[in-house]
Order: C-alpha cells, then structure tokens, then sequence
C-alpha cells in the first residue's frame, strides 16, 4: 500500500482546493521524487500550511507559488452556482458514481438550465457519456464531444434477411470492399468521391475548416476506429409500421455508426481551448468552458460544428450508396440521428441550447436507433417527447468497462463463442469492443419506456471494425 498512487482525493482530505493547486500537486505526485507516499503526504501538508517557506524549493515551489496566488486566481473565476437545480437520471442503479459527479458539476454552470442523465451513461470529460444538458445561449465543445456529429444511420432493403445465410461470403464482400476502417485512415487521391458538403463555403471562410478540406475530403465516406462499425443484419418488424410503410417481417438491413472523423475532432480540440481560454471556470468545472453565441467565437464554432454534423452524415451517405448499389437493392426506409451535438430547441417555453453527448434525440414522433453491441440486439425506436428527459434517450448500450480493463480481463476464447452461438461474422475489432465490456441493452431499454416506443429490431450478422486498435478520431 505505501507505493499506491496519491489520488485527488487524498489532497482533498489534507485541505487542498478543488482548483489549480490540485493540478499542480497532482503533477509534481505524478514524479513521485524517490518519496514514500507517506513522505510526499507529508510534505504536501507542509507545503499547504507554509506555502512561504518552500517558495525556492527545487520540487515544490511552483506549487507553493499556486497557493500563495490561489485566491487572487480564484477571485478572477467565473463563479459556479452553489445551489443547482437537481437532474433527472434514468436506470439510476446502472450508473457509475463518476457519471453523476460529473453531471452535478454540469448542474452548477451559470448558464445551465437544466440536466438529464441517459441509462447508458458513463464517465467522460467535462459532460458524461448519456449526459444531456440545456444551457441559456452557450454551446460548450466538450459538452459536445470531441467525435462531432457522431451518428448512426440504418438503411431498410427490399431484400429477405435469409441472404444473411444463403450469400453471406457476398455480403462480406461487400462490406469489406465498399468501408475503410481506422483512426487517420482515408481513401487515396483517385479513390474519392465528390459530395456536395465539400462545396460548404466554410471551408474557404474559416482559416481552420480551410486547412483541413483535403483530410475531410480524403476519409469521406470512411470510418473511424473504437466502437464505429458497419453491419448487416436482420431488422425485425414485429407488426407493420404505418409511418414507415412497412409490413410486418424481417429484412435485409444495414447499419452504420461513424461520425466526424479527423475534422471533427480538430475543431473539437480547436474550439476547447479557446473556450478554456475565454471561460475560466474552477478547477473541477474547466472541461465546460462555453462560448456565448452572441460572440463571434461562438458563432464560428457553432457554424463549424454543424459542418462537422453534415460532414458525419455525409460519410454515412456515401456507403450506404455504395452498399446499396453493389446490392442492387431498393431501398424500404433509412433512417439516421446523430449525437454528440447541440441543437436550439424549445423546452418548458423557453429556446435553449441541448447539448447531447452520446445521447439520442428523441422528440415526439422522431425516429432514432439505438444498438447494442456487436453481439446483441439494437432498436429502431419513435421518441415520446419526455420534457423530464429533455426529449432525449440513450445512444447505446452504454460502456461496462474501459477499454483498458476489457482488454486487460476479458476472454477472446468466450468472445469467439458468443459469436459462434449468436451466428455472427466478425471482421475486424479488439477485446475492448467485447459484447461483455458493455451494459445489458435489454435493461437499458427497460429503463427508458417512458422516453421512447420500440418500432423494430436490430439483430447484426456480418460486423465489420477496426483491426488496428485505433480509437475514434
């Protein structure tokens, strides 16, 4: 136990400031010095209690040079509001402590108006994964995310599901022809395809949409790493749908989950320090950084997000054509939502800015898709409108465990069984992608009935991923 890391917590407890000064600490602990945990215990506290004393130390000056500022810093920070409103949580059982702890601090911000935490939710950077927050006229970027415009999208066919069974080395084909798969992968020169999103005039009006034209240009139509995929499988309509037109019985479908690519993520990191820059929240609040849309940087960024969000549903665009073309198919329906975005909207009578990161917009009457992994089930659900939800619903299954701990624990030989039972191909993916690293989606539907209704479902067959264990970009 004595060599165990020294935690945010165990500086908390010897008097330190949720602020800067953490960070500093935590910082020089990270060296650990050839010190005992004891021993830089020890000396943190002295260094709290006599900050003066060790302001030429070779280890610890810049720290106490943090706390000797703290309060003149403190003073300068955008005040946090002490008694927040409370949130809605749905599947509260499921989620982890850290979730919630980062949806209070969201709860706070000045502009926040109000707050729901998603049955899959886990915990990320400055929102939680499942978070969905309303804000007055600010749009924060990592509320957003850093994969902008995430989305997913399934095509219907007017194909029998048995070609699952009958031309599964074709559909295979097909897949593994017609996708490209990995972080900072693209297509080359002569392989692109033009779309009209690249016509955007954004991308000559913004220095930085600029610079990256030739990235978006070259990975549109491509995939990302992490839990992006695209799948065929049987799309189970219990009854017939009368909005869609489609009788009951079982289909040919194809689903994809990608979004912004490298351009996303730039503008993501690009926008989040400068809003870090411009916003200066506490310490444990500096993730929500937001830019007012009345400035000028908030508009830039709002405008390039949307690009962005057009950009990701262009990608999807451009396989499913490509798909449906090897095919030969009609297309039935198709249907797409996205996540990891904000949108203006009305709630309780007033316009509000949602911002919902790894959740689904689910409106009255708005359609949506939410998968489970690449061994169970996913729903093509119809939103009710839940206010208390902030007309929302999860996006997923939600994470079980981190990558790293999946990777670390679970067991290739039970994943290839699962597969083998559930009659799946799998082209591609690492352990971290493991139906077992995930939640149970059943639960996680059970959990949100009230927030939309299940039109069909989802059952994947031919899952192709990433192979070279890249995360989303």
């Amino acid at each position: 136990m004595e060599n165990k890391r020294i935690n945010g917590n165990d500086l908390i407890a010897l008097g330190y400031k949720e602020n800067h000064t953490l960070g500093a600490a935590l910082k020089i602990n990270s060296k650990r010095h050839g010190l005992t945990k004891t021993e830089m215990l020890d000396k943190f506290k002295a260094v709290l209690e006599n900050p003066s004393e060790y302001v030429e130390d070779t280890i610890f000056s810049v720290l106490a040079h943090a706390i000797l500022g703290q309060d003149a810093v403190d003073a300068s920070l955008i005040a946090l509001n002490e008694n927040p409103m409370g949130y809605t949580i749905y599947g509260e059982s499921e989620i982890e402590a850290g979730a919630k702890e980062q949806m209070k601090v969201a709860m706070k911000l000045p502009v926040t108006v109000a707050g729901a935490l998603m049955p899959d939710a886990h915990q990320g950077y400055g929102l939680p994964i499942g978070g969905v927050l309303a804000t007055n006229n600010a749009v924060i970027p990592y509320g957003v995310g850093v994969d902008i415009g995430c989305r997913m999208a399934l095509s219907i066919f007017d194909l029998p599901a048995s070609l699952l069974d009958t031309h599964t080395d074709t559909l295979k084909e097909t897949i593994l022809k017609h996708t490209r798969f990995g972080a900072g992968n693209g297509y080359l020169k002569h392989e692109r395809v033009e779309h009209v999103v690249l016509e955007n005039t954004l991308f000559s009006e913004n220095n930085l949409l600029a610079s990256l034209k030739d990235k978006a240009w070259t990975q549109l139509g491509s995939s990302g790493g992490g839990n992006h995929f695209v799948e065929f499988g049987i799309v189970e309509f219990n009854e017939k749908d009368e909005v869609l037109n489609i009788e009951k019985g079982v289909y040919l479908g194809l689903l994809t989950h990608s979004g912004s690519r490298g351009l996303g993520a730039t503008v993501a990191a690009h926008y989040t320090k400068l809003a870090k820059s411009l916003c200066k929240l506490p310490y444990q609040a500096q993730h929500l950084a937001y830019l007012d849309l009345d400035t000028m940087e908030g508009q830039e960024y709002w405008l390039a997000m949307n690009l962005a969000g057009d950009y990701a549903s262009a990608c999807h665009e451009v396989i499913h054509e490509k798909i449906k073309a090897a095919l030969g198919a009609e297309l039935l329906a198709k249907i797409e939502n996205h996540h990891n975005f904000a949108w203006k909207e009305r709630w309780n009578d007033q316009e509000v800015v949602v911002h919902r990161k790894g959740a689904t917009p689910a409106a009255k009457g708005v359609m949506g898709i939410i998968p489970g992994s690449m061994a169970t089930p996913g729903f093509l659900v119809r939103g009710k409108g839940e206010m208390a939800a902030i007309q929302s619903a999860s996006h997923g299954a939600g994470r079980l465990m981190s990558r790293t701990q999946a990777i670390k624990t679970l067991s290739s030989v039970e994943l290839k069984n699962i597969l083998t039972e559930q009659g799946i191909t799998l082209l591609g993916a690492g352990m971290d992608e493991a139906p077992m690293a995930y939640k149970d989606i059943h639960t996680v539907m059970a959990s949100q009935e009230e927030l939309v209704d299940i039109v069909a479902k989802f059952s994947p067959k031919i899952v192709r991923m990433a192979d070279d264990g890249s995360r989303e970009d």
